[in-house]
């Protein structure tokens, strides 16, 4: 573990200047405060007041009106010492991700990043631990007449798009590595000058820290470089999205047996990762409200546009809600594992993640299956077919999301009542300041701040 004064030594070895104390807040929005490097072990010891309305801000920079929480009362920005990462794109200062926590010294209730950290604790009951990773898609654009234009025309997989994209992808994968984060493959996707970079997984907490360290790093470097980086769901109406994906496996105490792995199932699935999937499953309509949570995320999770608009899932199913992924020669126990597709940069990835793990472990716990593996694309079935095999379509809106999220009892449970409550405000909140706008003005609101 590190010690307050360790990380004052990395920091004057590194010549920082000004510490950032990142959090993410309820709408997904990475914000935080910073220090001076002399001023940084009182910081540590004692954190930096945030006021509590924070937790009731939307992305568009407002107080819920409805919020519970405004201009009286405070917590403290409280950073884990263990993320403390000078930052290669801005060489004057560095990083700490931050919980928040109340003056007697205790996690607040309303912090995401607490939520997912007793999420962990309550897997670690069950002797199981997690492996996770978010990958992600987003846009590189410049800044154009027009407005914000992709930085090519390239294809699906291109070998065009990744010469273009070289020296910007270059200079990520080597700001990432300097931060501890695992890069394991690059391609253009679908859309033009849109790059997806899968990175390895980690356990839980480090997988969801990882997240905020990859759309900063991203946003960063491309900034360096005189473009933008956007994480929103769908930054242009006429082109692809930009998912989110959310891969997860369960090992045992000892980190050795991948707790998903059977090698006698067809999909090499045990009963166990099969229960997990029914559990998803079941609380997937609430579930959305928590992996893709913006108005802009709905515009994305459409048919045959492999978003998986479909409550499903079978083995390398695109098109299914979840996807069981199909492991590799050689490394099949360790590689077995299970994709949430739903899922879009514009969430916070403490609350996406810790949602999806009291999902599937109330379908452990439970023993729900998951029915029947769909080997198509649920678009091409009749609405007879889908009915008869229990296969409903995912909420169309942030506001029917929102609905049934307020009605799920076990997410809203596992949340706790500070949280669930003022994530369901902050959300009800942005369907209102969007519902009676029109696209552009959807597309602008979120292009930048994802």
């Amino acid at each position: 573990m590190s010690t307050p004064e360790q990380v004052l030594e990395k920091a004057h070895d590194a010549g920082v200047r000004l510490v950032r104390f990142l959090y993410c807040d309820n709408d997904g929005i990475i914000r935080g405060k910073t220090t001076h490097v002399d001023f940084l072990k009182p910081c540590i010891e004692a954190g930096i007041g945030l006021t509590v309305a924070m937790q009731s801000f939307i992305m568009l920079d407002a107080l819920s009106p409805e919020g519970t929480f405004g201009p009286v009362g405070e917590v403290r920005l409280m950073p884990d010492l263990e993320t403390f990462t000078p930052l290669p794109y801005a060489p004057r200062s560095a990083r700490m991700l931050a919980d928040l926590i109340q003056h007697d010294r205790t996690p607040w209730g309303a912090c995401p990043r607490s939520f997912l950290k007793r999420m962990v604790e309550r897997s670690g009951e069950r002797g199981v631990q997690w492996q996770a990773a978010f990958e992600n898609e987003f846009y590189l654009v410049r800044q154009a007449e027009e407005g914000f234009v992709p930085i090519d025309h390239s294809l699906c997989f291109s070998s065009i798009g990744m010469d273009e994209a070289e020296p910007i992808i270059q200079e990520i994968i080597e700001a990432l590595g300097l931060q501890g984060v695992q890069v394991e493959k690059y391609f253009p996707e679908l859309g033009p000058g849109q790059q997806e970079i899968p990175i390895h997984h980690a356990p839980a907490l480090r997988a969801a820290d990882n997240q905020i360290v990859f759309r900063e790093t991203v946003r960063g470097v491309a900034r360096a470089h005189g473009l933008w980086a956007t994480f929103a769901p769908k930054p242009f109406a006429d082109l692809a999205g930009n998912g989110c994906h959310l891969h997860l496996s369960a090992w045992d105490e000892a980190g050795e047996r991948n707790l998903f792995f059977d090698g006698e199932d067809p999909n090499r699935l045990s009963r166990q990762g099969y229960h997990f999937i029914g559990g998803v499953l079941a609380h997937l309509p609430a579930l959305v409200a928590l992996t893709a949570p913006s108005v802009n995320s709905y515009r994305r999770l459409q048919p045959q546009t492999w978003a998986s608009a479909f409550i499903c899932y079978g083995p390398d199913n695109r098109e299914a809600a979840v996807r069981i992924v199909s492991p590799y020669w050689g490394r099949e126990m360790e590689s077995v594992n299970i994709e949430l597709k739903c899922s879009d940069p514009s969430n916070n990835p403490y609350i996406a993640l810790g949602g999806m793990l009291a999902a599937g472990l109330d379908g452990i716990e439970k023993e729900i299956e998951p029915g029947e593996a769909l080997m198509v694309d649920p678009a091409r079935l009749s609405e007879e077919e889908r009915e008869s095999r229990g296969i409903r379509r995912l909420p169309t809106t942030l506001e029917e999301a929102i609905g049934e999220l307020e009605r799920d009892e076990v997410l809203c449970g596992a949340m706790g009542p500070v949280l669930a409550k003022e994530y369901l405000i902050v959300k009800r909140a942005v369907w209102e300041g969007f519902k009676d706008k029109d696209e552009a003005f959807e597309l602008a609101q979120h292009f930048y701040k994802f």
